[in-house]
């Protein structure tokens, strides 16, 4: 591992936690808002700068390392460092919250300073979670991304049903930590037992220390079921993807723009459950490819049904991460880099057109199909945006969405062709999803007076959906800036995985 001559990665941490605080503090709500924007721009800078400083030629060691003792009994420390696969999802983490505050600006009418605050908290904690390299220090900031959710959630929602949302999201993710808390104990433990230490003080806890401790193999199937239970949750996977729907509807769009456009549960399979357990992830990929397929599948076909868009993203986004899952159980590098493509997407793509709901939810009061009719007449720049972002959801050739759904495609028909048309008709449903709502929402006459007299996107808003316009176009046009990235760390964690023997029936197979 390389270490860091100056703490930047700790800098991003606590810059956004810092704003918080000021935020937080200050009287005059204008001051505030002003404060949240400038701290989350500073964020999307320093962030970016993080990425400059990232050699990704480099694939077998974490980068900018920082180690400090944390607690010395149980040999917990503060340690993170990025790699290929979290590297740029810093700074489309912080484009993503800096979009959802700009979102914000005019919608939020009391305690104004304490949601602003509660976004730029959940910011750095989020940041976090994609830096840790200690299984520990992981799971505190992976535990606390709950309370700021809860609290937008519960105060912020638009639903009549908003607390009882907040606490049906707040008691799915408690139990998806617990078996993610199992698992890192095993794994502590197992350490101290292969070494020959004693507990605790021979306990591990960091993720490069654990990659290199032998797992034997019932323990591996164990810790293996246990880390997809707690990330299946969070990602969300069939059937743990009730709580998204629900928030969709009930709580605040631009904060439902960031659980749809980061998918930290995916990222934890990628990060964690894959890699600590190399043997039982191959032997039990064809498991997890079908669970992929049916997350796919099935969400794909409740969103064909769907006349709320708001509701229709959000099962368009759990289908989308179960073609991810698909992609990443091929366990080949067009489906590892096409799911780390796919999951960046999901912050500009997913993220975009959940601020766009929302920008029409404020508007008009709803976003049922039959109350939008003819949106096209009343609002073009706003209809453009929304028809660009449903273009690369659905995977248009010229958007960020076309190379990623093509690599995981190609990668599903080599590792499974049986599972890969699975993945082809999710991609036909979901472009019949999106298709027939936006010709119901958008197009034809408009039948409403309030869709009549309504206000087109505001110079900020237009600003705002600019950014990921640009985004979504540069990485279509150009996916290789994003695939060199990711490409040498994706080979390390390939080979990880494929040098693995596969077992079946208790019989090693060539």
């Amino acid at each position: 591992m390389s270490n860091a001559s100056f703490p930047v990665l700790s800098l991003i941490i606590c810059l956004p936690l810092l704003g918080a605080f000021t935020v937080a503090v200050t009287r005059n709500i204008r001051l505030a808002k002003n404060i949240a924007l400038l701290f989350a721009g500073l964020e999307l800078i320093a962030t970016g700068g993080v990425v400059r400083l990232f050699n990704a030629d480099i694939g077998k060691s974490f980068q900018l390392v920082e180690r400090y003792v944390w607690i010395p009994n149980l040999n917990i420390e503060y340690l993170i460092g990025i790699d290929g696969i979290s590297a740029l999802f810093l700074p489309m983490s912080a484009l993503l919250t800096l979009m959802a505050i700009i979102a914000s600006w005019n919608s939020v009418q009391y305690l104004t300073r304490f949601h602003f605050a509660l976004l730029l908290a959940l910011e750095g904690i989020t940041i976090g979670v994609f830096l840790a390299l200690d299984m520990a220090l992981f799971f505190l900031f992976w535990e606390l991304t709950l309370p700021p959710i809860f609290f937008l959630i519960g105060l912020w929602g638009i639903g009549s049903e908003r607390r009882s949302a907040a606490m049906k999201y707040t008691l799915f993710m408690l139990f998806g930590g617990v078996p993610l808390l199992f698992a890192i104990i095993i794994l502590a433990v197992n350490h101290a037992t292969v070494t020959g230490g004693s507990i605790p003080q021979d306990l591990a806890f960091s993720l490069p220390v654990l990659l290199e401790t032998p797992l034997p193999d019932n323990l591996q199937t164990l810790v293996f079921l246990l880390l997809l239970l707690g990330f299946a949750v969070k990602a969300p996977l069939v059937p743990f993807h009730t709580w998204l729907p629900t928030v969709a509807m009930e709580g605040p769009t631009q904060l439902t723009a960031l659980l749809t456009g980061l998918k930290l549960g995916a990222f934890g399979i990628i990060r964690f459950a894959m890699p600590m357990v190399p043997s039982a992830s191959v032997q039990y990929s064809w498991v997890l490819g079908i669970f992929g397929a049916i997350t796919l599948v099935y969400s794909a076909l409740i969103a064909l049904q769907q006349t709320n868009l708001r509701r229709l993203l959000a099962y368009a986004s759990v289908s989308h991460v179960g073609l991810v899952i698909v992609g990443i159980a091929s366990l080949n590098m067009q489906g590892i880099q096409g799911a780390i493509f796919q999951l960046l997407n999901f912050t500009m793509v997913a993220g975009s057109l959940m601020l766009v709901a929302g920008f029409i939810q404020h508007r008009l009061g709803s976003t049922e199909a039959i109350h939008l009719g003819g949106l096209a007449k009343v609002m073009p720049r706003l209809t453009c945006f929304y028809f660009l972002f449903a273009l690369a959801s659905i995977g248009v050739p010229g958007t960020s969405g076309f190379p990623a759904e093509l690599l995981l495609i190609v990668s599903t028909m080599l590792a499974h062709p049986g599972i890969s048309i699975a993945a082809l008709v999710g991609v036909v449903l979901s472009a019949a999803y999106m298709l027939s709502f936006t010709r119901r929402a958008f197009f034809g006459p408009v039948t409403q007076d309030s869709v009549r007299q309504v206000q087109d996107l505001r110079p900020r808003e237009l600003m705002l959906l600019c950014i990921s316009a640009l985004l979504i176009l540069g990485f279509g046009f150009f996916p290789n800036n994003v695939l060199k990235i990711n490409r040498a760390t994706a080979e390390v964690w390939l080979s990880r995985l494929t040098d693995q023997p596969v077992v079946a029936n208790g019989v090693e197979q060539d």
